[in-house]
């Protein structure tokens, strides 16, 4: 392309050809745009795997539940010849599943509701107001995350045996409170420091008192991550075993996980093995239920934080 410039006589006149070089030598970087791909359908292809290996074992189990002892084994990757029902009455009501599901919805509602109470309280304390011993107090918390529940078994059976909480469903919700409150105040610490303080300070200048505000303002807006740390108690009281073992002894006061440990043991010995799954899946359906209520939001429970 030639370019003109006007001369003083006011004639216009070609310029020569300008042609850039580049001394260095080094040609221009091109974009990959394979990475990227190839990144994408292996992240996809590792969370199609994991799904697969995740969620085929529990359909595995629900369908091997409403079948008899007999197509188990023979077929055991095909479908029911028809739903056997009376496979989940038999596990409801002569291995007494009803009994250990309501032992366990007893105990857990209770450790739950006063894990989420106390701990809450303790995070915001820990997280809005500056005292003498804070981190010390908040590092003790996190400590506990970090101690084996194996070496205090036995101290622990000791203390609640003098204190007359042996084998009672209260002193289970006691146990099941103290063993959460370490996770909970460490993650509810993090997220009411994340919350703005001008509502706070708004709510105490109009005459609100710190339990007020607490209770009325700043737990509200807690909401997610109180939702998020409670799924999280939820799954690991629901499922806990080594507690009830060596706590909660008394065959009326056992708990779900204590009931298909012996569910197994005894069914085992009996053959009744599409019992056996009935039960299993009976305690697998309030945790698979809850995560897929509240999924939306255990996820802005846990991004809440990183959004801010």
């Amino acid at each position: 392309m030639k370019t003109t410039e006007t001369s003083p006589a006011g004639t216009a006149e070609p310029l020569p050809h300008v042609v850039k070089t580049d001394l260095s030598g080094a040609k221009p970087k091109r974009k990959k745009r394979g990475d990227g791909r190839v990144l994408n359908v292996f992240s996809h292809g590792m969370l199609v795997l994991w799904a697969f290996m995740v969620v085929m074992p529990l359909l595995w189990a629900v369908m091997t539940s409403f079948k008899d002892d007999n197509a188990i084994f023979s077929s055991p990757w095909s479908l029911p010849d028809r739903l056997h029902f009376e496979n989940w009455s038999r596990a409801w009501g002569q291995a007494h599943m009803s009994d250990y599901f309501l032992n366990t919805v007893l105990v857990v509602a209770g450790s739950l509701a006063g894990t989420l109470l106390l701990g809450s309280m303790a995070a915001y304390v820990l997280a809005r107001f500056d005292f003498p011993g804070n981190r010390f107090i908040y590092f003790l918390f996190i400590g506990g995350m970090s101690f084996p529940i194996m070496l205090a078994l036995v101290p622990l059976f000791y203390v609640m045996n003098n204190i007359q909480l042996l084998n009672t469903i209260h002193g289970l919700i006691l146990v099941y409170i103290a063993y959460s409150l370490p996770f909970t105040v460490f993650f509810l610490t993090a997220f009411f420091r994340t919350l703005p303080t001008s509502v706070a300070e708004a709510a105490l200048i109009d005459g609100a008192s710190h339990t007020r505000t607490f209770f009325q303002v700043m737990l509200p807006m807690a909401k997610p991550g109180l939702i998020s740390v409670g799924i999280f108690n939820f799954l690991g009281q629901w499922n806990q075993y080594m507690l009830p073992t060596v706590l909660n002894t008394e065959q009326e006061n056992k708990v779900l996980s204590q009931g298909l440990v012996q569910l197994a043991v005894s069914q085992g010995y009996k053959g009744d093995w599409s019992g056996l799954f009935a039960g299993l899946v009976m305690a697998m359906l309030p945790v698979l239920a809850a995560y897929i209520v509240f999924q939306r939001q255990v996820v802005a429970g846990l991004t809440a934080g990183a959004l801010k």
